[in-house]
């Protein structure tokens, strides 16, 4: 149950109809010795496995749940047409109004009925009402019985309304057990439709790719073509891999991806990326990324994966079901006996119709349902806004964030930095710095690196560098056509000794270097992005009480930009692991109740990413190091993205709790009301199913 690499493998439960299934299935599985992990996500009948033995896997689902079929999802096509669950809504409806009308003749001659010989005549009418409409649940009791599972929805169903034929109360026995499969055919009903709701935020999937061989395009698999190839994506077609566009101009939507509704425009030369639909015209696109490293397949995986990081209410409602059911047991059976035999006048029919009363009252259905459902669909409603976040245990994280702590360059500011000054000293020109800083720079990815390359504008002769060394922290030593130059921040100049006339520059600056004499400074700006000052003032009216910002820049620098974006506090010059130190000390002091979230996108930002509470990285800028560390991924590296993320977050867990709170308090009011004999058999099953459909709505409500 494992991929070549050892990772958790997907599979599709079909026929997974029952949440207490689905807690029960995992159960079962954590206590096999050849599982290592496994979570199933009952709001996408979905599993996630990592186990060494298939068989003996497949035996304990079927043991559990024999109905229950176990489909695997080989690689890309786990979304076929086998993996869907048909719900017959035209035979469950004439099943139901079968009952219905035969119910309803029965009350209308009831009198007459009742006085047939031995009641044959009521009996008759009656439990043919009570057999179409509840065969299902008596079924589904009886089989899990035989399997040793006793305490469940069907079998608390099937005691009470038999109970109630017992002690002669049929009219109410049919009249409930129709009612109540009424209230599963809605309950059904709304599942499926929120399955499919769910099911359609992973369904931005493409399907096929042009791909050019020779003169012609052929229609293939994503999964088929190579790094390098060629692809056309017409109009109106997904962009089936991230590349390159060779030659075609067209307006892009990116919502898939981003969550932003305008489109962006697209030409020779731009990056593509998987996901995104082309609008209106034709893109030759040269591919730069498998489909298993692709921008979808990330988002699919990180969205899809997110179920096995279950939140800690998801977990105690697990637990919490699986005693909660016996425990309901043994009270109403104390409710049936002990009276009667307690309390003078008190008679054994009159307390057990109490007892089953209660029984109906307390199935834990809508907490095991409306739980796992508002979690996901917390994570598939932020993902349709470009937010990807990594399980619902970082939802309740993100939820209690007081501090947000940024990295600024390519975080806050766009990255983009461009060369606008040139500082000489010594005697050396303009030239000799660029020249020296261009070369020395040569193999350097940093941001500043390439904007001095593009300052120089010249072709680089790589044949020219030698002893090439990239201090972390500090900067480039490299020998340039036999002269030692260094380039980099002012901390380098001090380790190295070298005599220079200005330390403090307003700006991002590279010092340079040329055979040990000052040769002068180059300064780069980097611009602020549109939305950064809009979120820093955002996330303060969200309750963030602290937000601070790191830099590897000069302090200068970081007091500028913190000043023209609000932000309070900040620490400059920090090498990578001195940014772990810092945001060890911000969380010390933030308290353990109140969470820290760390906002990076460079490789050094990848420690304290995963140092915080919760690590949010830049999805497009962002380096992989850093988004396969984060919990938290930005599809648009926009910073209004963190105080949508945190709002999103609240608005989940308000609504979980909410649906807990409701399920409870519904619950406990009308055990009361059953126990004093207030409450009958048709309040009971709104307490069960009618609060169950109530949950599931209220769920649905954070996809929106």
């Amino acid at each position: 149950m494992l991929d070549k690499e050892g990772n958790m493998k997907k599979y599709h439960l079909k026929n997974l109809d029952c949440a207490d299934c689905a807690v029960k299935i995992e159960r079962g599985l954590n206590r096999l010795e050849s599982v290592e992990s496994v979570s199933i996500n009952f709001a996408t009948a979905s599993m996630l496995l990592k186990a060494h033995n298939e068989e003996e896997v497949l035996a304990e689902i079927r043991r559990i749940e024999p109905e229950v079929q176990v489909i695997k999802r080989e690689g890309d096509r786990s979304r076929s047409t086998e993996e869907e669950d048909p719900f017959r809504v035209g035979a469950e409806l004439i099943l139901i109004g079968i009952s219905v009308v035969i119910f309803v003749l029965g009350m209308v001659f009831k009198t007459t009925l009742h006085d047939t010989p031995y009641f044959l005549g009521e009996y008759a009418v009656f439990l043919t009402a009570f057999f179409l409409s509840g065969w299902k649940v008596l079924f589904n009791a009886g089989r899990n019985i035989i399997h040793g599972k006793v305490f469940d929805e069907n079998f608390l169903m099937s005691i009470a309304t038999i109970g109630a034929i017992l002690i002669h109360a049929l009219p109410e026995a049919a009249g409930v057990m129709i009612f109540f499969r009424v209230g599963e055919f809605f309950e059904e009903l709304s599942l499926a439709r929120s399955r499919r709701s769910i099911k359609s935020l992973l369904q931005i999937r493409p399907d096929y790719a042009n791909l050019k061989r020779g003169s012609v395009y052929d229609k293939v698999s994503p999964e088929t073509v190579q790094v390098g190839n060629i692809i056309l994506v017409k109009p109106g077609e997904k962009v089936p891999l991230d590349g390159e566009v060779l030659s075609g101009t067209s307006k892009v939507d990116t919502s898939a991806l981003t969550g932003e509704s305008v489109p962006r425009f697209a030409k020779q030369g731009d990056t593509i990326l998987s996901g995104m639909i082309v609008q209106s015209g034709s893109l030759t696109v040269k591919v730069t990324t498998s489909y298993e490293e692709s921008s979808i397949s990330k988002i699919l995986d990180l969205v899809e994966n997110a179920i096995s990081n279950k939140a800690e209410t998801e977990k105690f409602m697990t637990t919490f079901a699986r005693y909660y059911t016996p425990v309901i047991v043994l009270i109403t059976i104390g409710i049936a006996l002990l009276p009667p035999l307690l309390l003078p006048g008190a008679s054994f029919s009159d307390w057990i119709y109490r007892a089953l009363v209660v029984l109906v009252i307390s199935c834990p259905c809508a907490l095991v349902i409306s739980i796992p459902l508002g979690y996901f669909g917390g994570i598939g409603g932020a993902s349709r806004r470009g937010i990807l976040i990594k399980g619902s245990n970082y939802i309740d994280v993100m939820a209690k964030v007081k501090t947000v702590v940024f990295d600024k360059t390519g975080t806050l500011t766009k990255g983009a930095f461009k060369v606008t000054e040139v500082a000489v000293r010594n005697g050396f020109t303009r030239d000799d710095i660029l020249t020296s800083a261009a070369l020395a720079e040569s193999h350097s990815n940093h941001p500043i690196a390439e904007s001095i390359r593009e300052a120089y504008g010249r072709e680089i002769d790589e044949g020219a560098v030698k002893d090439y060394l990239e201090i972390s922290g500090y900067g480039i030593k490299a020998s340039v056509s036999g002269k030692a130059v260094l380039v980099g921040n002012d901390k380098l100049l001090h380790r190295e000794n070298i005599d220079h006339d200005i330390c403090d520059v307003d700006s991002t600056v590279a010092h340079v270097v040329i055979g040990s004499r000052y040769a002068g400074y180059i300064i780069i700006r980097d611009e602020e992005k549109e939305d950064a000052k809009e979120a820093v003032a955002e996330l303060k009216t969200l309750g963030v009480k602290n937000i601070a910002m790191l830099t590897g820049d000069s302090e200068s620098v970081a007091r500028s930009v913190a000043a023209r974006l609000g932000i309070g506090t900040y620490y400059a010059g920090l090498l990578p692991e001195d940014k772990v130190n810092r945001l060890t000390g911000i969380m010390a002091a933030a308290g353990k109740n109140e969470k820290v979230a760390f906002v990076g996108d460079g490789i050094n930002d990848a420690p304290v990413i995963a140092r915080a509470d919760v690590g949010i990285a830049m999805g497009v800028l962002g380096s992989d190091a850093a988004i396969d560390t984060a919990d938290v991924v930005l599809m648009t590296d926009a910073p209004s993205k963190i105080p949508q993320a945190i709002r999103t977050s609240k608005k989940t867990r308000t609504i979980v709790y909410q649906n807990i709170i409701l399920a409870l308090t519904v619950k406990l009011v009308f055990v009361g009301l059953g126990i004093a004999g207030v409450a009958g058999m048709w309040e009971a099953v709104f307490a069960d199913v009618g609060v169950a459909l109530l949950a599931i709505f209220n769920a649905l409500r954070v996809l929106k």
